[in-house]
C-alpha cells in the first residue's frame, strides 16, 4: 500500500511539473505576442517610409511621366549614391513605359572617380540607345567633384542660384605622425618586399618619389575628368583656366562659367522642360534592413535581422 509520503511526493512532483508546462505554454504565447507585434512595428515603419515608392511595387502603368533617379550623399561603391544602384535606377527608368524624360537628381559632394566614371557613361550608353528620351541633371545644395562628372553626360544641367557646382579636381588626403610617434618614444617596425610597398604608410617619413608618384596618378584622373568635361558640356564651356582648377561655383557663376545651363528644380523641369509634371521615382530601393538600421542603429538592426531571418529580405 503506497504510504501518505510517497503519495505526497508524488503529487509535488505532479504539480511541478503540469506548473513547467503552463509556464512554457505561456512563455510560447509571449513570444509569439511579441514577434507579431515586432513585425508589425518593422511593417509600420516601411509603409511610412518617405523612401518606399509603392507606385514602383505594383508594377501598373502610370501615364506619361517624368522619371527620376536620386543621387544622394557621397559617391562610393557600398554606399546609396554607388554606381551599381544608380546605374539600375536609370535603366528602369528608360526601359519604363510613359517615360517622356528622365531627371538626374543630384546632391552629393562627389566621391569615387570610378563609380562617377561608371555613372557617366553608362549616361552616354543609355541616351544613345534611347534618343527619343531626355536627360537632364539637376543640381540640389552640391553637385561638385564626382557629382558633376555624373553631371556632364547629361543633355542639360540645371540648377538652383545658391547650388554649389563644379569642383573639377582631385584629390588624395592622409595624416602623418612621425614625429608624434619620435616625441612619444614609439619605433615604428615596418618590413616590405618591394621598394616602393610602404607607399603613403603615415607612421613613416614622406618620400619624395612617392609624393612624385602621387601627383602623377592624379594628374591622370584629373585630365579624365576634364575630358568628360569637354565632351558633355563642348563650347558652353567658358574659356576660363579656373574652370579646371578645383573650384567650386555658386549657380549664378556656374552658368556664366557654362557648368550649368539655367535655374530650375526637379518639379519646374519635369513640367516646363520635359512637359510631364507626372514624377514617378526609379531609384532602387535601399533593404529593410538598411532602412531599419537608419532608425534604431546598425547593431540592433543586424541582431533582430540574424533572430528573425531577415538579412536577406529586400523590396527591388
Amino acid at each position: 500500500m503506497e504510504n501518505a509520503d510517497n503519495r505526497w511526493e508524488r503529487d509535488v512532483l505532479r504539480d511541478l511539473a503540469l506548473e513547467g508546462v503552463k509556464e512554457r505554454r505561456r512563455a510560447r504565447r509571449w513570444g509569439i505576442f511579441f514577434k507579431a507585434l515586432l513585425f508589425i512595428y518593422l511593417f509600420s515603419l516601411l509603409a511610412m517610409s518617405p523612401s518606399c515608392q509603392w507606385s514602383q511595387l505594383g508594377g501598373t502603368s502610370v501615364g506619361e511621366h517624368t522619371a527620376v533617379v536620386d543621387v544622394t550623399g557621397p559617391i562610393m561603391a557600398e554606399a546609396p549614391a554607388s554606381a551599381n544602384r544608380i546605374i539600375r535606377g536609370l535603366e528602369n527608368a528608360f526601359e519604363a513605359e510613359g517615360v517622356k524624360g528622365v531627371v538626374l537628381n543630384i546632391n552629393s559632394p562627389g566621391g569615387s572617380p570610378v563609380q562617377s566614371d561608371r555613372v557617366n557613361r553608362a549616361i552616354d550608353r543609355l541616351r544613345a540607345a534611347n534618343p527619343d528620351i531626355p536627360l537632364y541633371a539637376v543640381a540640389g545644395d552640391v553637385c561638385a567633384s564626382g557629382a558633376y562628372y555624373m553631371a556632364v553626360a547629361a543633355d542639360r544641367i540645371y540648377g538652383n542660384r545658391a547650388s554649389l557646382v563644379g569642383s573639377i579636381g582631385v584629390l588624395m588626403n592622409g595624416f602623418g605622425f612621425t614625429r608624434a610617434m619620435e616625441e612619444l618614444g614609439v619605433e615604428r617596425r615596418l618590413y616590405t618586399a618591394g621598394r616602393n610597398k610602404s607607399f603613403l604608410d603615415p607612421f613613416s617619413p614622406v618620400q619624395e618619389r612617392h609624393v612624385e608618384h602621387v601627383n602623377q596618378m592624379l594628374d591622370e584622373i584629373h585630365q579624365q575628368f576634364i575630358e568628360r568635361v569637354k565632351a558633355g558640356r563642348g563650347e558652353r564651356l567658358a574659356d576660363d583656366e579656373r574652370v579646371f582648377s578645383g573650384l567650386v561655383w555658386t549657380g549664378v557663376r556656374g552658368k556664366e562659367l557654362g557648368l550649368i545651363d539655367d535655374f530650375g528644380s526637379v518639379d519646374s523641369v519635369a513640367r516646363d522642360v520635359v512637359g510631364a509634371e507626372r514624377t514617378v521615382n526609379y531609384t532602387p530601393q535601399r533593404s529593410f534592413l538598411d532602412r531599419f538600421s537608419d532608425r534604431v542603429g546598425a547593431g540592433a538592426a543586424r541582431v533582430l535581422a540574424n533572430t528573425l531571418g531577415l538579412e536577406r529580405w529586400s523590396l527591388r
